[in-house]
């Protein structure tokens, strides 16, 4: 590794505390970063500060250490139940990992707690552990913290507890405005005190964290760190040790080039994103079975109960993928991530830099991979042009294994492979329609026959983006899909039963003219989002945004008692991922769409 530093600890001209330097010496951290040394003397000198910095400069420890310096030269000590700084970050993930790195300093300082409020977990024991062991450093997800406030009937009065605060840190500012926590900051902010040293750490300056810096701070004091060797004109985003690569292949050949990519690497760490959490459920469920000898595992925001699991196992592992989307792009540190790869290109270019920051950290190198179809190949120019990022050319191999008859007949033997493939298709053209490239990623310029055959598709889906139009170049299978079963047994007799349900009702109602209009996918999603929207405005305490969690507090009652009837495996309720058990999937009701921009 090449250092990136700017001096050790010691140089800086305000000493830090005796314990503080043991933990960094512990850490493995003997130098500053840029972004540390210019951040941290300011803070410890009573300054607001507003830092964009690239990812993986070492944002994090810039903030902490002034936190704890701050808390150990208070006139008073904190008691168990007064809060000296909070930490609000987008993710849970991102929470968790400073949550982390802040225990290593606080298990030197006894006299200080600390506690992580994030989604995923029951709001009753948070308030029953902050009740009980205090929490003077609280790092925490918007939604859930403003939910916190609104707790006080459960006997926790946060808003009295908030009075003794020091600092407040806002952790990858932009992103917290991008997914629409601005209510919820602006809430958290009114029980805050004015008098507080406040520091808001980004990527990347937007206007909306303009506007931030302007409410919440008072007369900051701007940090904008480059990496040595960068022009200060320049407004490259990634690290300058990565390597960023493209390749240009067909829609129906995509995947085999991935498989064989892992395939040969399969000694390395990858992070591999997708634009949708049906796409990671499918490719996820893909690649376990066709790449051997790795170990893959799948995050995405839908998931409940598992997420925290796995996103820690991954950190462990030495070798292997983590099949995800973009709630894994921002400011998460996985140790020695050797490749991240873009099987589908992101929604805005902010988010491709963001994702090509999980490697190249802090001084390692590391390399990037996005695969483009051959419409989209303008991408590379307009990524040189509006984020700096220049990407070299990759060949795709030749004369690669064609997989995509191994996926076909693994939906053929097993309805949950069949129907994960056909939401993912769903969810792909509905996020490729949203866009924010659009000259460049045009759906009418789609091949949907290449595409529906690079997701080894058994037949086409019926959704309003395909209606009129004919696909010669696809051959569905010849089979009724409606015959194919679940291999889960308990599952596919659930499934039978209703559709026997189905017939009996339908032979009741013989004779009888209906006529039911069958909805398009957009307008039944539509409908259900305004249903949501209005439940949530009803609800009288918060909700956690990030991870819709107080919907599913409420959903949670209701998973129960369908597995206690058997309705659903105990796995089903663990992810909390219900399959829509209405027999065959029909037309466009194949569940919400679930692009996710982190979410």
């Amino acid at each position: 590794m090449e250092h990136v530093t700017e001096g050790s600890w010691e140089s800086l001209p305000v000493p830090l505390h005796p314990r503080v330097l043991g933990a960094l010496r512990e850490l493995g951290f003997p130098y500053m970063t840029p972004v540390q040394s210019a951040t941290i003397p300011l803070f410890l000198r009573n300054k607001d500060v507003a830092a964009e910095a690239v990812t993986g400069s070492g944002k994090t420890l810039a903030f902490v250490i002034p936190i704890l310096e701050i808390l150990l030269r208070r006139e008073e000590p904190l008691r168990r139940s007064q809060v000296g700084a909070i930490i609000i970050t987008p993710t849970r993930e991102l929470a968790v990992q400073i949550d982390e790195v802040l225990s290593h300093f606080t298990k030197s300082f006894p006299q200080f707690s600390q506690i992580l409020w994030i989604g995923g977990r029951n709001p009753g024991e948070d308030v029953s552990r902050f009740k009980e062991h205090g929490g003077n450093i609280i790092v925490a997800t918007p939604g859930r913290l403003e939910d916190m406030f609104r707790r006080k009937a459960e006997g926790l009065d946060l808003a009295s507890c908030v009075r003794s605060l020091d600092v407040l840190v806002l952790d990858e500012a932009d992103r917290l405005l991008d997914m629409g926590f601005e209510a919820s900051i602006n809430s958290i902010l009114g029980f805050l005190p004015k008098q507080r040293r406040t520091g808001l750490f980004s990527a990347t300056q937007t206007q909306e964290v303009e506007n931030l810096v302007r409410a919440g701070l008072r007369n900051p004091v701007r940090i904008s760190v480059k990496e040595k060797g960068v022009a200060a004109s320049s407004t490259q985003k990634t690290p300058s040790r990565l390597e960023n690569h493209y390749m240009v292949c067909k829609a129906d050949e995509k995947f085999n080039q991935l498989v064989h990519f892992l395939r040969n690497h399969k000694q390395e760490k990858h992070l591999l994103f997708f634009s949708t959490c049906a796409c990671v459920e499918y490719y996820g469920k893909a690649l376990e079975a066709l790449v051997k000898g790795v170990e893959i595992m799948c995050l995405h925001g839908k998931m409940k109960f598992k997420r925290n699991k796995i996103f820690m196992g991954f950190r462990k592992l030495q070798s292997g993928v983590l099949v995800c989307t973009d709630v894994m792009a921002r400011g998460i540190d996985i140790p020695e991530v050797n490749w991240v790869l873009q099987y589908d290109p992101p929604s805005n270019a902010s988010a491709f830099v963001h994702r090509c920051g999980r490697t190249a950290r802090i001084g390692h190198g590391g390399s990037a991979l996005v695969f483009l179809l051959p419409m989209e190949e303008s991408y590379v120019t307009f990524l040189a042009i509006n984020q700096k990022c220049p990407l070299q050319e990759m060949q795709p191999q030749k004369h690669t294994a064609d997989l995509l008859p191994k996926l076909r007949a693994m939906a053929l033997a097993d309805r949950a492979v069949f129907e994960k493939g056909m939401r993912a298709f769903v969810s792909f053209v509905q996020a490729y329609a949203k866009h924010e490239c659009s000259l460049i990623f045009r759906l009418k310029d789609l091949d949907f026959a290449a595409l529906a055959r690079g997701f080894a598709l058994l037949r086409m889906p019926k959704m309003p983006e395909l209606r009129g139009k004919q696909f010669p170049d696809f051959v569905p299978v010849d089979i009724n899909t409606d015959t194919i079963p679940f291999r889960d047994k308990i599952r596919e007799k659930q499934r039978q039963k209703l559709l026997e349900q189905q017939r009996k009702e339908k032979t009741e109602n013989e004779g009888r003219r209906r006529f039911v209009k069958n909805k398009a996918w957009s307008k039944q999603k539509a409908k259900r989002e305004k249903k949501k929207m209005n439940k949530k405005r009803k609800r009288e305490e918060g909700s956690d945004l990030e991870d819709e969690d107080m919907q599913e507090l409420l959903n949670d009652t209701r998973l129960l008692k369908k597995f206690k009837k058997g309705k659903i495996t105990a796995e089903e309720l663990e992810e909390g991922l219900l399959t829509s058990a209405k027999g065959p999937i029909r037309t466009a009701g194949l569940g919400t769409s679930d692009v996710e921009g982190d979410g």
